[in-house]
């Protein structure tokens, strides 16, 4: 049974309820949201630079973003290349390969950009490279590989000490045969899960590791695959048991659902952890490429930064990671399956990545919306 502890006195099973005023419906058509809580806003203006207007006003245009984003894509129909949040301008911008598709596209009050290859061309050049590693994993040297919509090709990631390396040399020349690949030597680690051993008084944890809980779902809860197989038993923050591992999958994916009972329950609740309030979850609609977006986890509890890359395969030393979306947020070890939110939307559940919250770095989240779909899973929304 859930006990009282510490500063968790009055927590549900999982997360502390608390109120959150979201910026987002799960309703592609969301009409006018209330305004954000103020932390939040502080978060932002701490993780971002932002004053606190430029904050207000930054998530205000990503909810229209977030919105517009499936629309525009359908309206700009075979010719759609790609779409991202351009904070500069606070616009959607999206991008087409023929004046008709960009047009269509404009009506809906976009920003629009003409570019050579369709979003369709770049996703199959990004399943050659992943066909690739099939059979034969990528070198370590190779960190990853996504599509880039901005610059209208597939980014290849090496890290910058090992780009001459013989084995990296021929992964890249392979990649290349693909169709519209640039190569990228500026990271200096390569990325790595955040799973740590245990350590009391955190979320959950499973054998001798520590991970995050996610997103609650009817009957559980979603978190990373790494943390524990199908099977595994899972034991809450108190060390009372919450449930199994109902299914795991790592690498090739990493998300995995975990069963709730013995006394525990879900909220549809992200934890603040007091930087911000704890945030209700209203939905699962997909920030664009440059939103703003925040995660939460255990051992480094809140920490917020922007959507840089989706559709990237992260080359961990396990085996390659498929479909996972990049963000400049910082996480550190045992936050892996924390729950990566963009205003009141679920995105997903933190992965893994390099780089710590002293120095910075990257982190990896498998999207939400493919877990649920994987399991046939329904998301617990307030």
């Amino acid at each position: 049974m859930r006990r009282k502890h510490g500063v968790r006195t009055g927590l549900s099973a999982l997360l502390v309820l608390g109120v959150w005023a979201g910026a987002v419906t799960g309703s592609p058509a969301a009409s006018a949201a209330p305004a954000p809580a103020p932390e939040l806003v502080q978060a932002l203006q701490r993780d971002l630079g932002l004053t606190a207007s430029e904050a207000k006003e930054r998530l205000r245009q990503e909810a229209r973003a977030t919105a517009l984003e499936p629309r525009a894509a359908e309206a700009a129909g075979d010719g759609f290349a790609g779409s991202w949040f351009d904070p500069d301008s606070g616009a959607l911008v999206v991008a087409a390969t023929d004046t008709g598709s960009a047009e269509a596209a404009g009506k809906l009050g976009v920003r629009t950009t003409v570019v050579e290859h369709s979003a369709r061309e770049l996703d199959a050049a990004k399943a050659r490279i992943d066909a690739l590693v099939r059979t034969d994993p990528a070198p370590a040297g190779v960190s990853g590989w996504h599509v880039d919509p901005r610059a209208n090709t597939v980014v290849v990631d090496v890290v910058s000490g090992q780009r001459n390396e013989p084995d990296v040399r021929a992964f890249v020349a392979q990649a290349r045969e693909a169709g519209p690949v640039r190569v990228r030597a500026d990271r200096t680690q390569a990325p790595q899960t955040f799973a740590a051993g245990t350590v009391g008084g955190d979320p959950y944890y499973t054998g001798n590791v520590r991970c995050s809980i996610g997103f609650s779902v009817h009957g559980g809860f979603v978190t990373a695959g790494h943390c524990g197989r199908t099977g595994s038993e899972v034991r809450g923050w108190d060390r009372s048991v919450i449930g199994h591992f109902q299914g795991s999958s790592f690498p090739g994916n990493d998300y995995a659902w975990v069963s709730v009972g013995h006394g525990w329950w879900t909220v549809p609740v992200v934890l603040g952890w007091g930087a911000v309030p704890d945030r209700l979850v209203r939905g699962s609609a997909e920030a664009p490429v440059g939103a703003s977006i925040c995660r939460s986890g255990s051992t480094t509890r809140w920490h917020c930064g922007t959507v840089l890359a989706k559709n990237e395969t992260v080359n961990y030393s396990q085996g390659a990671v498929h479909q996972m979306t990049k963000t400049s947020v910082c996480a550190e070890g045992g936050d892996s399956g924390g729950a990566f939110i963009s205003g009141d939307q679920a995105q997903g559940v933190t992965s893994g990545g390099w780089g710590n919250c002293s120095s910075g770095g990257e982190t990896w989240f498998q999207p939400l919306n493919e877990i649920l779909s994987a399991y046939g899973l329904t998301l617990h929304t307030a």
